[in-house]
């Protein structure tokens, strides 16, 4: 079958059946940067628990149910956007080897699969306190919504941002049984974060989506794309130190999370729009910044 562009060159996903390969690559399983961009906002919601971050049995367990959510979920909103984006998927280079778009999965398959996704997701989100279920379920909005963006608005990163980063909020409550204004702040944080790393994801498919009429910051904001990436950066650090700051309550947050803020602006330091290959290492090097993110957080908590 067809392989997209910007799969791994190798992965599990190739060892597979061959009949069980399209449905995997329909959730991305062979991208995995996706679903830890979907993951570590949920951690980082549960570092700023009133607790020492780790310290309980619980929080690994939280971890381990909000990564397979992640998983599922991730693969939920890939299928139902390849569903909806599946004649522009067809036009553009990187992606007319999904699934969908090439016939190795029929819409109606990918409907039925896109079911069951669902159905594991809510059997895991089922496992939380009944705040985390509320604010799970109102997450459904944002991700129905988003697959249309693209056609309305030059920010349909904006929208990823908002429906990426609601794990932030979903960890934070899973610990609390509630949000809080440190919560809204690392969410405000996360959603500038989703801003950079996608405008630099999006650079990959700017001249296709030219052609197309598809719309994205990347179009938008062209050769000054380092200049606003750098600014969505900067608002990256303060909110998230900001959030640690107020769940702590102690300035070393600020200090600790220089690394991310660092590995953040050495991707802007190194983009090269034009770069695709480039550009899609930048955006998978997140999974660092994420880690690094998280690391501070668990580590203010035992402030």
């Amino acid at each position: 079958m067809t392989v997209p562009a910007d799969a791994l060159p190798q992965s599990w996903v190739d060892r597979v059946p061959p009949a069980v390969q399209p449905y995997l690559r329909l959730m991305r399983l062979d991208r995995p940067i996706g679903t830890w961009l979907l993951f570590w906002p949920c951690v980082f919601g549960l570092a700023l628990g009133e607790h020492a971050f780790l310290s309980h049995l619980s929080d690994w367990t939280m971890i381990l149910r909000f990564g397979i959510g992640a998983i599922v979920m991730r693969g939920a909103g890939c299928t139902f956007n390849d569903i909806v984006d599946r004649d522009i998927d067809a036009k553009v280079e990187r992606t007319r080897g999904r699934p969908i778009a090439s016939g190795a999965v029929s819409v109606r398959n990918a409907f039925i699969f896109l079911a069951a996704q669902c159905l594991i997701g809510l059997a895991i989100l089922l496992t939380f306190n009944w705040y985390t279920v509320a604010l799970g379920a109102g997450s459904l909005i944002l991700i129905v919504i988003y697959p249309f963006m693209k056609r309305i608005t030059w920010w349909p990163q904006a929208w990823l941002g908002l429906t990426f980063n609601w794990g932030a909020l979903m960890g934070f409550a899973a610990l609390n049984g509630r949000l809080s204004a440190a919560a809204a702040v690392l969410y405000a944080g996360c959603f500038f974060w989703t801003l950079g790393y996608d405008t630099i994801y999006a650079h990959q498919d700017s001249e296709d989506d030219a052609l197309i009429g598809v719309k994205s910051t990347a179009r938008l904001f062209g050769e000054m794309s380092s200049l606003w990436i750098s600014g969505f950066y900067i608002f990256t650090f303060v909110f998230i130190s900001l959030a640690g700051v107020s769940a702590t309550k102690s300035w070393w947050t600020v200090a600790l999370m220089l690394p991310a803020a660092a590995h953040l602006f050495w991707q802007v330091s190194r983009l090269q729009i034009h770069d695709v290959p480039l550009c899609l290492t930048l955006f998978r090097a997140n999974r660092e910044s994420g880690l690094l993110i998280a690391l501070a957080l668990a580590v203010a908590s035992y402030g």
